[in-house]
């Protein structure tokens, strides 16, 4: 397997030190930039497997960086937080982040959730190999795994890649309820560290993407979780 190439942006130096040392002794390419402008760059002249963004940078900050490179490229991204900072979270996770880790953290505790973002990422294409020749065709919507594309009233309707497994997850069960803790498991993976927040910020963004649809979707099942059903809008009475 090739060395995995990461870029951390971050402005302080010190954060930058310790982790060079950590992941070059475990075989870990890193690049390094000390704000968000240069780890645009650097995403377009490396080509790096994953990002490790500070929300805090001069120049740009991490957000914007973030925004920056999906634009550019899909790749995974690990936003650095303040701790207990749940507003820098979930605007990440909105901005189409995999992951976030809570300063102070520990270099293991960052490589363990690079390693489960690309575990995560092979079991999806295992998946999507399997069921490449299913496409769900709802009409007014139109969901094709092989393709990932999905069309909104005869329009593609871009979804970011998280937004879009999760949608096809639970397109595939109609009329299965998922807990929250359950499609952390099967969509983000069974070791994810994150909360249960980060699967309702996304069913937001997916309700968002599909709200001119006649027929609801995504529905809450108050107490359990999401199911995904094709049922008309005032029978969904959610």
């Amino acid at each position: 397997m090739n060395r995995l190439k990461v870029l951390v942006a971050d402005d302080d130096p010190n954060v930058r030190e310790i982790l060079r040392i950590f992941f070059q002794s475990h075989q870990y390419d890193l690049l390094e930039a000390e704000n968000g402008a240069e780890a645009v760059q650097l995403v377009e002249s490396e080509d790096p497997d994953i990002v490790i963004l500070d929300v805090m940078m001069p120049v740009m900050d991490g957000f914007t960086a973030c925004r920056e490179i999906l634009k550019k490229r899909d790749v995974p991204i690990i936003m650095l937080t303040a701790k207990g900072d749940e507003f820098d979270r979930v605007l990440g996770l909105e901005l189409g982040a995999d992951d976030y880790v809570t300063k102070p953290f520990s270099p293991r505790e960052l490589m363990s959730r690079i390693k489960a973002i690309f575990r995560r990422m092979q079991r999806k294409a295992g998946i999507e190999e399997e069921s490449r020749t299913a496409v769900y065709d709802f009409g007014e919507l139109t969901i094709d795994p092989e393709r990932r594309e999905v069309v909104v009233n005869g329009e593609r309707c871009p979804f970011r890649p998280k937004e879009f497994d999760l949608l096809v997850h639970l397109a595939k069960s109609p009329g299965t309820v998922f807990s929250r803790e359950q499609l952390l498991e099967q969509v983000w993976g069974y070791d994810f560290y994150g909360d249960i927040r980060t699967v309702d910020v996304h069913v937001k963004k997916l309700r968002e993407k599909l709200a001119d649809l006649k027929r609801g979707y995504i529905h809450t099942v108050w107490g359990v979780g999401y199911k995904f059903e094709a049922v008309t809008s005032d029978a969904a009475g959610d």
